[in-house]
């Protein structure tokens, strides 16, 4: 049945103030810096408490820091994502701790990427454990209760790269392009259940590896990009918390690419 106005006008103020978020706990995985830390600070901006899980816990301590200044409880965990079982202890801690984990960021990546002819099989492998393995671990850990809830929010964190060709980065392109299909299929398996399953693929963004760059490739990538400029970890942050919140709630199975019109070789 077709909304009436009123129901309209409810929903748009529902989306100006927006607290769907308010006290749910969510679980950023890399979130000690650049992309992770952008998003556990906005979740935290719009009512969440977050459990930071980083390789190095001083990294989600510092994080942690950034969460409670906004008044929102918060957790420092430090595991590989690769382990499962150090996934599982983790998870275990958030909901003693915070309570259950309804929002999932798996955004902790192997920054690595190197022609497929010199490719190595260690390589190639820590790709697939950190990117796909890491992000099964911590969804397979966390998506019954979601469905036992009614609610959840998987977010994967992937890149243009998995959706576009792009020199040298075979083995990163491949397991982030393995993201969309899990994402793809997992979405729909739980989209009746109250729980949305989405992907953000970030363009060119300033994090603390990509500026380790030098600085000519860094020029000429900018220079590849039409709006001319390298994107900002709190751009990807926006897409993330959109993707959470109310505003969102009809977004499953999607890619969302911040990445200013970088789309063709």
């Amino acid at each position: 049945m077709p909304e009436t106005s009123r129901q309209q006008s409810s929903r748009r103020e529902t989306s100006r103030q927006d607290t769907s978020l308010v006290d749910k706990v969510a679980l950023v995985t890399g979130g000690g810096s650049g992309l992770g830390q952008a998003c556990a600070v906005s979740l935290a901006g719009a009512g969440c408490h977050v459990a930071v899980l980083d390789l190095k816990l001083a990294a989600a301590a510092q994080t942690v820091a950034l969460v409670e200044g906004l008044g929102r409880r918060a957790l420092a965990l430090e595991a590989d994502v690769a382990d499962y079982d150090a996934v599982k202890a983790c998870i275990a801690r958030t909901v003693e701790t915070l309570g259950q984990p309804l929002i999932v960021i798996s955004n902790a990546g192997h920054g690595s990427p190197s022609s497929f002819r010199k490719e190595t099989k260690e390589n190639w492998k820590r790709m697939f454990e950190v990117h796909v393995d890491g992000a099964f671990h911590c969804i397979r850990e966390t998506i019954n209760p979601m469905v036992d809830a009614g609610w959840g929010r998987v977010v994967c964190m992937s890149s243009i790269v998995g959706l576009r060709a792009w020199r040298g980065a075979a083995s990163y392109a491949a397991a982030k392009g393995a993201l969309f299909s899990l994402v793809r299929n997992l979405s729909e398996e739980v989209a009746s259940k109250g729980v949305t399953v989405n992907a953000v693929a970030p363009g060119m963004i300033d994090t603390p590896l990509s500026l380790t760059a030098p600085a000519e490739l860094r020029a000429k990538r900018i220079a590849g990009v039409p709006m001319k400029q390298a994107g900002q970890p709190e751009d990807i942050a926006h897409a993330v918390r959109y993707l959470c919140g109310e505003s969102g709630r009809y977004m499953t199975g999607q890619i969302i690419s911040p990445n200013g019109g970088l789309w063709f070789p």
